[in-house]
């Protein structure tokens, strides 16, 4: 290029220096400055194509920089994306192999008792939840462990019930009111928001309410373990027979507490002092079943050997709440209400353990009935006290709790 440049200014020189030394050509060819101008323009033409192939140039590797940063960071992005994937299959691989070296973790999955659900609530003041008609206690079921307690009144003794103790809360239990122990899932505690809200509804239908907290739950001192939350519920039941005079008392569990209550019941059977009636809402089969059923577990539902990572260490707790075993040894009417939305136990199982119950010879004198909630009213797993059916079916259920009036009842 420069040698083209250093050509075109020497013949521009000597184009001029022969237009000076010949003046008479100069003279005698008008169109001589006309071809210096033309070759200034051809010159001024060629440096401007120079500069923009220059620029042209610039541009381009600018370009190209910009977008080998853009490549920079794309790479960079899929760099940290495919870590974060492989973390995240490492874990999902690593979480069967701890929960089979640490079996406790399971145990503390299938409680929940550290969710304290809603946390700020005073449980020794259960009138701060609207329940200014209850009374909070504490039982001690053996030595180390204490159980919070809340009994509520029927809604009609609500006036008399204000500013009263605990030996009148108690000496109401005699009176002509039907009881119901109430027995809590897992996770929360008895001032839950959902519990609440079926103790207002039980107590405006005419029932004392009896629910308490399992040892390592809310207030409750102790450690969680089926057998001991089966104890807290035999204690408490006996609490309630030892002050309810002929008062019918029935056991109602929801959840983990059908578990419970199931446990109690063929319990209590067994030793020839069986509740007027079991009511079971939302309950499973049997705790296996119902870890393997539960949304937690879907992601890990096809794992090669889910029953020995995730099932074995629930067995090897201790942990069983058998309800498929257990209704073939309880003989009282048995009542299992169960919405079909339910995302947590769900509703094949219910009607599962109906269809085992049914025909167990033990029912033989008893009702056994299952009531079903349509998926569109959209109870799920614990609003079934919405249901305006509700106090009509416990009507129609309780409201002779007379045996001679006992039969099977299928729907």
């Amino acid at each position: 290029m420069r040698k083209r440049n250093e050509s075109v200014a020497l013949e521009h020189e000597r184009f001029a220096a022969s237009a000076s030394s010949s003046p008479s050509s100069s003279s005698s060819s008008p169109s001589s400055p006309a071809a210096a101008a033309a070759l200034d323009k051809d010159c001024r033409l060629k440096k401007n194509l120079r500069l923009a192939g220059k620029g042209t140039k610039e541009l381009g590797s600018s370009s190209n920089a910009g977008m080998k940063r853009a490549f920079g960071r794309r790479k960079g992005l899929w760099f940290r994306l495919r870590k974060i994937l492989l973390w995240s299959l490492a874990l999902y691989i690593a979480i069967p192999f701890l929960v089979k070296l640490c079996p406790g973790i399971q145990a503390k999955l299938i409680f929940l008792n550290f969710v304290r659900v809603p946390y700020f609530i005073d449980l020794k003041k259960p009138q701060e939840q609207g329940l200014n008609h209850t009374y909070n206690y504490y039982l001690q079921p053996e030595e180390g462990v204490t159980i919070g307690v809340w009994h509520t009144v029927p809604t009609v003794l609500w006036k008399n019930a204000q500013g009263k103790d605990q030996v009148w809360y108690e000496d109401t239990l005699a009176s002509n009111h039907p009881i119901i122990l109430y027995l809590h899932g897992n996770a929360g505690t008895r001032g839950g928001d959902h519990r609440v809200a079926l103790y207002k509804v039980l107590s405006s239908l005419g029932y004392h309410v009896v629910t308490f907290d399992y040892r390592g739950w809310g207030d409750s001192i102790g450690t969680p373990t089926e057998r001991g939350m089966t104890y807290d519920a035999l204690h408490v039941f006996d609490w309630i027979k030892a002050r309810s005079g002929y008062n019918p008392v029935y056991i109602w569990g929801h959840s983990l507490g059908t578990g419970v209550a199931t446990n109690l019941v063929r319990r209590l059977c067994e030793r020839e002092t069986p509740p007027d009636a079991l009511i079971l809402e939302s309950p499973f089969t049997n705790i296996r079943e119902e870890a393997k059923s539960h949304p937690f577990s879907v992601v890990y539902r096809y794992f090669p050997g889910f029953d020995w990572f995730f099932l074995d260490p629930i067995t090897s707790n201790g942990i069983k709440f058998a309800n498929d075993e257990n209704v073939k040894y309880i003989s009282c009417s048995l009542l299992i209400l169960h919405a079909e939305d339910d995302p947590i136990v769900p509703f094949h199982l219910g009607r599962k353990l109906y269809n085992i119950a049914a025909p167990s010879q033990s029912f033989r004198d008893f009702k056994v009935q299952f009531v079903p909630f349509h998926r569109d009213l959209g109870y799920r797993h614990k609003y079934i006290y919405k249901s305006p059916e509700l106090p009509r079916i416990l009507r129609e259920f309780l409201g002779k709790p007379e045996h001679e009036h006992h039969h099977e009842l299928h729907h």
